[in-house]
């Protein structure tokens, strides 16, 4: 394959790649391929190509919302005193949570595909959220007792759809237990 050919590929896995995160956030993890190849400006044999299975791009679509936050956290520690990117971290990681229709039950939908997902999620986003976790807390805003693992769960576990509830409702759940961080 020579190299024009690799980086026409690269680049059309990304273009697949971005128009599912856009997708599903607006029709779902279900929506039909056509819908993402038409934004992607890709064929559909060029999305099975890559992505044989609809679980293949769901994984790369959660995969890269992973690694965009886990980047995130060292650019928000430059930018924003510890505190500040520790609220301003929790808040990326509550709009992953949330914003794609259909997601969390395709995770755990008992797919094969996505086994690898948990300690994938805990190997990029523990490390980031520790460095937050421990600046924030060196420099007296927040507890220091409180780990990335426990945190990431805890979220993750009040961003979960409540029926009767509005979709607010986790985002307010989690500003109750960031609040109940601080000193």
């Amino acid at each position: 394959m020579t190299r024009q050919r690799r980086a026409d590929a690269r680049r059309n896995v990304e273009a697949l790649v971005e128009a599912a995160r856009t997708v599903f956030d607006t029709s779902g993890v279900d929506a039909p391929a056509k819908e993402i190849t038409d934004l992607a400006g890709v064929g559909v044999g060029t999305l099975y190509r890559h992505f044989p299975q609809r679980a293949d791009l769901v994984k790369a679509v959660v995969q890269t919302g992973i690694d965009d936050l886990a980047e995130a956290g060292s650019k928000l520690s430059a930018a924003h005193p510890p505190a500040e990117a520790l609220a301003l971290w929790i808040d990326r990681y509550v709009e992953l949570l949330g914003t794609k229709r259909g997601l969390a039950s395709a995770l755990h939908s008992g797919d094969p595909a996505f086994a690898s997902l948990p300690g994938y999620f805990m190997e990029r986003l523990g490390p980031p959220l520790t460095a937050l976790l421990d600046a924030a807390a060196a420099d007296g805003a927040i507890r220091s007792d409180v780990g990335a693992e426990n945190l990431l769960y805890a979220i993750a576990l009040l961003c979960r759809p409540v029926p009767g509830r509005g979709p607010d409702y986790g985002r307010r759940m989690v500003a109750v237990l960031v609040d109940g961080l601080r000193r």
